[in-house]
């Protein structure tokens, strides 16, 4: 609702006040999502860039096609993960998206960090036969030691994704 929208005459000086205050609530808080959206949009853009390049490009596509016929988190997939160890140790460098980027995980995580790597985990999932993002999740959860009130903001939010909007 835009401020021309909601012109009126005020009854009182008090209810003047608490509009003007209301309408300068609305205006931080519009500030602040839209920081947050312009960041996304970005990191939307410019995910996984360094895949692209070396020293990351070669090793990631000779064993690209292996990680798909995996299962996540078994022990074939940890093999091919250690094959990858120094390009993923070069990717996690360069990409906060990933709890491996800090020195407390998850723990040093913005939400916007947090955002871009649940809609890795999500997209990372189609990759595999069998991928479950929920499942990964769970996986996750583990692995990074993140709580579960985060693994259940997790799922909400794939619900989320998942509805179908036109």
């Amino acid at each position: 609702m835009s401020e021309e929208e909601v012109k009126r005459e005020f009854k009182t000086k008090r209810d003047e006040d608490y509009y003007n205050k209301v309408m300068e609530h609305k205006e931080a808080v519009k500030r602040y999502m839209n920081k947050i959206v312009t960041s996304i949009k970005k990191r939307a853009e410019s995910h996984d860039d360094t895949k692209l390049e070396e020293p990351e490009f070669t090793p990631m596509s000779k064993t690209y096609a292996n990680l798909s016929t995996t299962t996540y988190g078994s022990d074939e997939y940890h093999e091919l993960l250690e094959e990858l160890k120094e390009p993923l140790k070069c990717h996690y460098a360069k990409n906060r998206h990933h709890p491996e980027h800090f020195s407390k995980g998850i723990k040093d995580m913005n939400l916007i960090d947090l955002i871009e790597m649940l809609c890795d985990w999500y997209a990372a999932t189609e990759k595999h036969d069998d991928g479950n993002i929920k499942t990964s999740i769970e996986h996750n959860k583990e692995r990074f030691g993140f709580t579960k009130e985060l693994e259940q903001i997790f799922k909400n939010t794939i619900e989320f994704l998942d509805i179908k909007t036109e």
